[in-house]
């Protein structure tokens, strides 16, 4: 850290307080409190300790700075602008506004220099615990002295983010794997929109909690430099997760609304910021100030971390000269390399018929040994899900060589954690459950939607047809609330061909997540016509079946593809001619051209969709006068032959229901 007096030291520190209240006034919006009390420790944090490149943002070997309190997103905008990094004072100026580089709440590949999309409390934790588990398996397959050897992961959270539930999952789980160079910083300001915390934290004490879950645990007052980075150099020794309970002052500063919940989350007020401003001895115009002298220390202080960062980047260099191997395998997870023929060679043998989530098992052995960077894992249900990769080993505290990571009965943290896996950038993650506790997921199944991360949700148990364990078990509206999250690709393969082009696709998207959506139960043969090409099924949907002349088509997808199929063979019985098309995933179907989508759904044909499920989006394609035939209500337990038959979904039951409509 370059030199400066103490004097200079607190302009520096006021410089980031008032840049984020002045941004919050402006835009009449926002939360000042938090980066007014936490100032002192992200100075002192960026200045003292973490390891970054303001011109190469997503330099790998730098530290992973995580604001999980995303909600004071001025803190970190602040930062980032005082250290050089591309986001200039009009930017800031431009705080909350339309278009602009400074969001209400950071965005991942928005503005540079953010790490993870945070906001939804307690998100950015689990995140952080997920890149600091990336870190760790680098590190591992990489060995001693390597680039990944020494990161450090830190995190800014808040009482809000330490109350949510996922952070005490993503903690366990980060206690219980000594998950060290993980050091979560507590803004214990103690106080929550609606007050004192105590007003709904009673005798709640985090020290206890997170020591109790396996974590080394210090406190600190807020406004003590050195304490605070005696603390941080502490918590990188110790070989377990760290939290330093850091106590400030919300809104410091501010006379009449420091230390209360009126300061949270509305700006400070034209007369309060002027009072702030008086009582820190702070200019009270220019708003947006930032010293020259001050300006000069971030710069140097900018220098400073980019002559770390080229240090380090010359012994990458020797160190790749000496592990020319070793060297080839940090590329290729950086990379996240996929072989050309990812596609051709996971099709090989794929044919046939089964559970898909048994025909997703042998692809993704075939998928892990041509991709180093595919690493996943299951919510406690690996042998129902059938994620293992067979023979690579699992992640925990023998050590972080494997594939398989075994989260625990933790969905929520898992989804957020597999986030924080693809947010530091050298694995390609994939988890795993039941489809219906989709819906324990669905925070980070949308965040990573919202960031276009590439992880891979593995859902199996994907209908009514799971059976006997009824209702509570059964998904039935998943299908359509997943399609609903923009950029969330959900694929519902039909067979062993259908299952190795989802895999094929999920591990070759880069521009978001895909879930893999699986029976528990063997499903019939598909049969296609001479001369098929697998690659129609990447445009997301396709012609299975054609009948010249018809006026006809029937869609459908996954395990009611063979039962569709069955059918129309029953129609063509009593001359009724129809159509068959494959809709594996109707996201892919839905961006293609229209003349694309037009040819398999013409809009002269009266259309059908067959789904166990509810269906509601199926409707936009099959018009007001066309039909779904789906499942209206709940499942109820019993065997699967059963179900079908009471649910109208045997190949009988739908032939009749089609023939009755069409006489309509």
């Amino acid at each position: 850290m370059p030199h400066a007096s103490p004097e200079l030291i607190q302009k520096c520190v006021d410089t980031i307080r008032f840049l984020a209240a002045d941004g919050v006034q402006q835009a009449n919006s926002g939360h000042p409190g938090m980066p007014m009390g936490a100032a002192d420790m992200a100075f002192v944090l960026w200045s003292r300790h973490l390891r970054f490149d303001p011109k190469e943002p997503r330099w790998p070997g730098r530290d992973r700075f995580v604001l999980s309190a995303g909600h004071g997103s001025m803190l970190l905008y602040s930062m980032l602008h005082l250290c050089g990094f591309d986001l200039s004072l009009d930017d800031l100026k431009g705080f909350r506004q339309l278009h602009s580089r400074t969001p209400g709440h950071p965005e991942f590949g928005h503005t540079p220099g953010v790490e993870v999309t945070s906001g939804p409390l307690g998100q950015g934790i689990a995140n952080a615990v997920g890149m600091a588990l990336g870190q760790a398996m680098l590190a591992a397959r990489l060995g001693p002295g390597s680039p990944a050897a020494d990161a450090t992961v830190y995190a800014i959270a808040g009482d809000g983010c330490l109350m949510e539930g996922v952070s005490y999952e993503a903690a366990s789980f980060a206690g219980h794997n000594k998950l060290g160079r993980l050091v979560v910083l507590h803004d214990d300001n103690g106080i929550t929109i609606d007050g004192k915390t105590s007003i709904s934290t009673t005798g709640l004490d985090m020290a206890r909690v997170y020591e109790g879950l396996g974590w080394h645990v210090q406190a600190v007052d807020g406004r003590d430099h050195e304490g605070i980075s005696r603390a941080i150099g502490a918590a990188r020794a110790d070989p377990r997760p760290s939290l330093i309970q850091v106590k400030t002052v919300i809104g410091y500063g501010a006379p009449r609304k420091q230390g209360t919940s009126g300061v949270h989350g509305a700006p400070l007020g034209d007369e309060e910021l002027a009072a702030a401003k008086r009582n820190l001895g702070w200019p009270e115009s220019p708003r947006f100030l930032v010293p020259d002298e001050v300006r000069a220390w971030y710069a140097a202080l900018a220098a400073e971390k980019r002559a770390e960062a080229d240090a380090l980047r010359g012994k990458e260099r020797e160190w790749r000269a000496r592990n020319p191997e070793k060297a080839a395998l940090l590329d290729a997870h950086r990379d996240r390399t996929v072989p050309a023929d990812l596609q051709a060679r996971l099709l090989q043998g794929a044919e046939g018929a089964d559970a898909t989530r048994k025909l997703s098992q042998a692809v993704l052995q075939k998928a892990a040994a041509l991709v180093p960077a595919l690493v996943g894992g299951s919510a406690d249900l690996a042998e129902s899900n059938l994620t293992d990769v067979k023979g690579a080993g699992h992640v925990g505290t023998g050590g972080f060589e494997g594939r398989n990571v075994h989260f625990g009965v933790r969905e929520h943290a898992m989804g957020a954690i597999a986030n924080g896996l693809a947010y530091e950038g050298s694995f390609l993650p994939f988890v795993g459950t039941f489809l219906v506790f989709s819906d324990y997921m669905r925070p980070p199944v949308r965040l990573a939607a919202l960031s276009r991360l590439q992880t891979v949700f593995v859902w199996t148990h994907d209908s009514i047809f799971l059976g006997e364990d009824g209702p509570t078990h059964q998904p039935v509206e998943h299908l359509s609330s997943l399609r609903a999250i923009p950029g969330l690709h959900v694929v519902r393969p039909a067979d062993g061909l259908e299952t190795a082009m989802a895999w094929s696709h999920a591990l070759t998207r880069r521009d978001g997540p895909t879930a893999l959506v699986l029976t528990r139960q063997k499903i019939a043969p598909i049969a296609r016509p001479a001369g098929f090409d697998p690659a129609a099924a990447a445009r997301g949907a396709y012609l299975v079946e054609d009948a010249p002349g018809a006026s006809l088509t029937v869609i459908a997808t996954g395990s009611e593809l063979a039962t569709a199929q069955a059918a129309l063979g029953l129609l063509r019985q009593k001359g009724i001619a129809a159509r068959l098309v494959s809709a594996p995933c109707l996201a892919c179907f839905e961006a293609q051209p229209a003349e694309v989508r037009e040819a398999l759904l013409p809009s002269s044909h009266r259309i059908c969709a067959v789904e166990a499920a509810r269906g509601t989006e199926w409707w936009r394609h099959v018009g007001r006068d066309g039909l779904v035939i789906g499942i209206e209500g709940f499942g109820a337990s019993a065997p699967e032959k059963a179900l079908a038959e009471a649910y109208g979904l045997t190949p009988q039951k739908v032939a009749e229901r089609i023939e009755r409509w069409l006489l309509v």
